[in-house]
């Protein structure tokens, strides 16, 4: 679909992405605003209609029970997140349960939740194990004006992402592209492929010494697969996108 200016993506550092629709509706992925990367305190948020968290990891639920407290947005999570939420969240009747494969409809948006390839539990200090929270996904979050917004949350390719190209045509792909801990610069350029997309906003990056991709890494990986064409948005952290 062709880009109409009235969408907002803005990077905050690491995964933590901040998208107000054309019908003015904000949407938060993996809102870690704590991250060091990130020019916003979690405290200055004061506005989520649709939280959005691809798996467990700190790093990703990072603050979104304090701003969830907060805003009260609708929260479609992976099931046994869902569960785990409603004994530390104060409004447990916002979360919807869903799985890989679902759509629901929330905020007058259509969200699907999509696989990753990754891992999600978190340490629990109490029992000193391993707390389950269920797998990582990702999203395709359709807008008001019917663009698909693929956010992969953190990811390896792999091959189904031609099924995701099949049956939700993401206009724009949000993808990892740090390397040690999700794809870096080479296998994301496979995912760009896969998912057919034009444009793709890099996230997970430089946030750490580990995560030593970067977009030029990214450019020069879509030349050598003959899709230089592809927009890279390399925003810097609190950069927005407007299409």
């Amino acid at each position: 679909m062709e880009s109409t200016g009235s969408t907002s993506i803005t990077w905050y550092g690491h995964a933590c992405i901040e998208l107000v629709t054309p019908g003015g509706k904000t949407v938060l992925f993996d809102p870690w605003f704590g991250n060091p990367s990130s020019p916003r305190a979690p405290e200055t948020v004061d506005r989520c209609d649709l939280m959005l968290v691809s798996h467990g990891h700190a790093d990703h639920v990072g603050n979104a029970i304090q701003i969830a407290s907060r805003t009260r947005p609708v929260w479609p999570a992976m099931h046994e997140l869902t569960l785990w939420l409603s004994s530390n969240y104060s409004e447990p009747e916002a979360l919807i349960g869903m799985n890989k494969g679902g759509t629901v409809e929330a905020c007058g948006l259509r969200v699907t939740m999509t696989s990753a390839d990754h891992s999600a539990g978190d340490w629990d200090a109490a029992t000193i194990m391993p707390r389950y929270l269920g797998e990582p996904a990702g999203f395709v979050v359709e807008l008001e004006d019917q663009s698909r917004i693929y956010f992969a949350g953190d990811t390896n390719v792999f091959g189904d992402m031609r099924l995701i190209r099949e049956l939700y045509e993401p206009d724009l792909a949000i993808l990892p592209i740090g390397g040690h801990y999700t794809m870096g610069p080479r296998e994301a350029a496979l995912a760009v492929e896969l998912l057919g997309v034009q444009e793709v906003l890099p996230i997970h990056y430089g946030t750490f010494p580990a995560l030593a991709g970067t977009p030029d890494q990214l450019r020069d990986e879509l030349a050598a697969r003959n899709l230089g064409d592809v927009r890279v948005h390399a925003l810097q952290p609190g950069g927005t996108l407007r299409r």
